[in-house]
């Protein structure tokens, strides 16, 4: 799959529905070595109180890793998702240099996107 811009990305998720897919595509936009929080999210797509709409599209994710969701945590900086998806989430953070602790990110204004 050859998706490299938010153009690509677009047509790849042309069968989802306006808010998902503006869910994903702004999750694309979050550079390697920052993260996002579900409700940060929400409020770019223009949806303050989606932050749960925010987690269940990005459950669904069709792009993962390309869409990297795994840069996308709660406010308080915890790893959302089951045992094992928290486990990957956390080894591809740490490989993009994101230090976390347990299985929480001290989110600092440095990288936070």
């Amino acid at each position: 799959m050859n998706v490299r811009s938010r153009e690509d990305v677009i047509i790849h998720l042309r069968d989802k529905g306006d808010f998902e897919r503006e869910v994903l595509v702004a999750t694309f936009e979050i550079p390697k070595g920052k993260v996002s929080t579900y409700k940060r999210i929400a409020e770019k797509v223009g949806r303050p109180c989606a932050y749960r709409a925010v987690g269940n599209a990005l459950h669904k994710n069709p792009l993962a890793p390309i869409v990297p969701c795994h840069r996308v945590v709660r406010s308080d900086g915890r790893l959302a998702g089951d045992k094992e998806n928290v486990k990957a989430r956390k080894r591809l953070l740490e490989e993009e240099g994101i230090k976390v602790e347990g299985n929480r990110i001290n989110i600092k204004k440095e990288i936070l996107f």
